[in-house]
């Protein structure tokens, strides 16, 4: 019998192409929260995300038109069931920027990394490896810092507390896209799902009995702008998240309240020092995400896919 050969750590901090689109989605991403708070005081919440996904659907169907025809039953419910879980986790998150700062509502937002992974297992029966759950980790305690003025001190006031289970529906969203990713056609599920998300925000104007607002050039052009950004997001979602794991795809999404934080200091909100730390486990969470370590004898028998599911953990 022959003798197995020594193991031997295989570590790589490389990001893939799809993973450096995601990093700079993500900073776009926590750019957007200052401009929603500062919209919230000439809009109500659901009108405003009607008006941004619906500017957002737009651009995209205009870009995709040609492909719409092909519309499948699959890509349909799909786009049906992510633009749901949007319209949900953008409302809420809307919502509560009416009471909290942008980059406290960037904060609580982003606990919905430890929720990925925790929904997989419960609803999906995919249970993380070492190292994203290491990264999970280090990013929830460094989110926890950030979480408020505080330093980690969450009072749940209902700006919180709404905004805590929008982050519930942005992981549902985000775990949908990978698992509809790979069998429909990027574009036309895109359209889907942002017209879906905008004609749900409009009908819930109705029973959450929010006022029309008066036209202003700031909600215009805000929602213009918003919306056109979610676009370019929503699609470079759906086709990043093609070949990166939710898990990994997640942690690279926890840098986004540093980015917001970022934003929010230059416009005068200021955080205090433990929130720093905060932001330095976060980006600790995204590098120790990206150690791959496996057994070299271990890969050297594990083909193609089965490969590379292994170094992912998942």
């Amino acid at each position: 019998m022959s003798q197995a050969s020594p193991s031997k750590p295989a570590v790589t901090f490389r990001l893939s192409k799809a993973e450096l689109v995601l990093v700079f989605i993500t900073m776009l991403w926590g750019g957007t929260f200052l401009i929603v708070h500062n919209v919230m005081t000439v809009s109500g919440p659901m009108f405003f995300v009607g008006l941004r996904f619906a500017a957002a659907a737009l651009f995209v169907g205009l870009v995709s038109a040609r492909s719409l025809a092909g519309l499948t039953a699959t890509e349909l419910k799909a786009g049906v069931l992510i633009g749901v879980s949007i319209m949900l986790g953008y409302g809420l998150q809307t919502m509560g920027l009416q009471t909290i700062s942008s980059s406290q509502s960037a904060f609580i937002t982003a606990l919905y990394v430890p929720f990925v992974p925790l929904l997989q297992w419960l609803v999906l029966g995919r249970r993380p490896g070492l190292m994203p759950s290491l990264g999970i980790g280090l990013a929830f305690a460094g989110l926890m810092l950030l979480a408020g003025p505080e330093g980690g001190a969450l009072h749940f006031s209902e700006g919180e507390l709404v905004t805590l289970v929008s982050a519930v529906a942005i992981a549902g969203e985000i775990i949908l896209i990978s698992r509809y990713a790979g069998k429909v056609d990027v574009r036309r599920v895109t359209v889907v799902q942002l017209a879906t998300a905008s004609a749900l925000s409009f009908l819930m104007i109705v029973p959450t009995q929010e006022p029309l607002p008066d036209f202003s050039w700031l909600l215009l052009a805000s929602a213009v702008g918003l919306g056109a950004m979610s676009a370019v997001i929503q699609v470079a979602m759906n086709w990043a998240q093609k070949s990166v794991s939710p898990t990994r795809a997640t942690l690279i999404y926890a840098g986004e309240p540093v980015w917001a934080g970022i934003v929010g200091r230059i416009a005068g909100e200021r955080l205090p020092g433990v929130a720093l730390i905060g932001g330095v486990l976060i980006v600790l969470a995204v590098v120790v995400s990206e150690l791959k370590i496996r057994r070299q004898d271990e890969a050297e028998a594990l083909p193609g896919d089965d490969a590379r599911q292994r170094e992912t953990g998942l």
